[in-house]
């Protein structure tokens, strides 16, 4: 009679696991790490022609500067683990704890690519470069490491004083709100674009690229369900519930944004991101109806306050309305999960509306204080903005010395 060692069996059935994990968090890193093309073609599709290849570069660069920046110190700050060991070393457990960082960067990195969509056609380039690495070395992982990983006790005191700790699931506002937050900050120290505000009325530049514009929005859709899905980080942590509050956000958010919006294609293919942020937070406790509203109410605010901004604060030249649509619709989703999670909203519970109020209002007040250091510091030793005459001809010949298109 065959005999099986039970041992080895187990450790093969561990040895299995930790593979499929690994190769689970891989793919969701890949995932977002695509939703940098669609932040990329975004920007070029919505940016005057002149500045369509600074978009392009922007977002790779500022990628390849925010990992070296991560991989030395910010994952140190977030969460206390360094990679100055052997490679034996860190290919324990089939390398996952390599591949959690890969994961846990592109989320990182999105912050300087959202910050880019609101400072697009006057910014001088390695100034940004420089605020994009301490960014996402220093202000990024410090809440990050407060929300994620328990850092300075914040998380405890929310729990011992309201029943629950903040919960993000996502990023709402881990990384949507402080990257729509830091962008207040750098867009309001850059001021207009020279002649957004002409004999008192307010010059529309209209976007130079529908198509690409939309394409953009559809790739960051589709990376969204890495985004949201995989920050569950373990195979048995997979939720179908955050798969499908994710889609219905993204559709309540579109729909709202069409009817609000009055059918205008740069809302309707915003109205689906502004879903999708703010219901990253909730999005493994929301029910789908909670989940649609949230959505839908996220898409109708992005329509709202980008109109209300462009039209009386002309001075806050957000290009890309990332203000409204990673900020406050990111601080909407923190809160609202704590409306929409409790059980009394057909939610799974466990949170505390009070917690998600303080914890969001946490997450603004580092954006704040960050961005304004950060981009005020550069601003006073080399100027963050291009000059008058390299703004005029566009920062693609300025920076970059060619132009997106030939002349032939």
């Amino acid at each position: 009679m065959e005999t099986f060692d039970v041992n080895s069996i187990n450790s093969a059935v561990e040895t299995l696991m930790q593979s499929a994990n690994t190769l689970f968090i891989l793919l969701g890193a890949i995932m977002v790490l695509a939703m940098h093309a669609g932040f990329a073609f975004l920007e070029v599709g919505t940016v005057r022609h002149k500045n369509q290849v600074n978009a392009l570069v922007k977002i790779i660069t500022d990628f390849g500067i925010s990992t070296l920046a991560y991989f030395f110190i910010g994952y140190q700050i977030a969460y206390g683990v360094n990679f100055f060991s052997s490679a034996t070393e860190l290919v324990q457990n089939n390398g996952y704890d390599l591949v959690k960082f890969f994961f846990l960067l592109t989320f990182a990195a999105a912050i300087p690519a959202i910050v880019s969509g609101g400072i697009a056609e006057r910014a001088k380039f390695y100034p940004i470069l420089i605020a994009s690495a301490l960014i996402v070395a220093f202000v990024y992982p410090l809440f990050e490491g407060m929300i994620w990983n328990g850092n300075y006790g914040f998380q405890n005191w929310l729990e011992a004083t309201f029943g629950a700790g903040f919960h993000d699931f996502a990023g709402s506002v881990v990384v949507h709100g402080v990257g729509g937050w830091l962008a207040f900050t750098a867009v309001y120290l850059l001021g207009a674009r020279n002649g957004r505000y002409r004999e008192g009325r307010v010059v529309a530049f209209a976007p130079s690229n529908i198509p690409f514009l939309a394409l953009g929005s559809w790739v960051l859709i589709v990376g969204w369900f890495g985004f949201n899905v995989m920050s569950a980080q373990t195979m048995d942590g997979i939720s179908g519930l955050v798969a499908v509050n994710s889609l219905m956000a993204m559709v309540g958010g579109t729909i709202i944004a069409m009817l609000v919006g009055r059918n205008d294609p740069g809302f309707i293919h915003n109205g689906p991101l502004a879903g999708l942020v703010a219901v990253c937070a909730g999005s493994d406790i929301l029910h789908p109806v909670g989940a649609l509203i949230v959505g839908g109410v996220a898409g109708a605010l992005f329509v709202f306050v980008f109109t209300a901004a462009q039209n009386r604060f002309p001075q806050f030249d957000d290009v890309l309305g990332v203000w409204p649509l990673h900020g406050l619709c990111g601080a909407w989703g923190g809160i609202a999960a704590g409306i929409f999670g409790s059980q009394a909203f057909g939610g799974l519970g466990g949170v505390s509306l009070m917690a998600q109020v303080i914890g969001t209002l946490a997450g603004v007040a580092v954006a704040l204080l960050g961005g304004f250091a950060v981009y005020g510091l550069l601003k006073v030793i080399s100027g963050i903005r291009l000059p008058q005459e390299d703004e005029f001809n566009g920062a693609d010949l300025a920076v970059h010395k060619i132009a997106a298109t030939s002349e032939d």
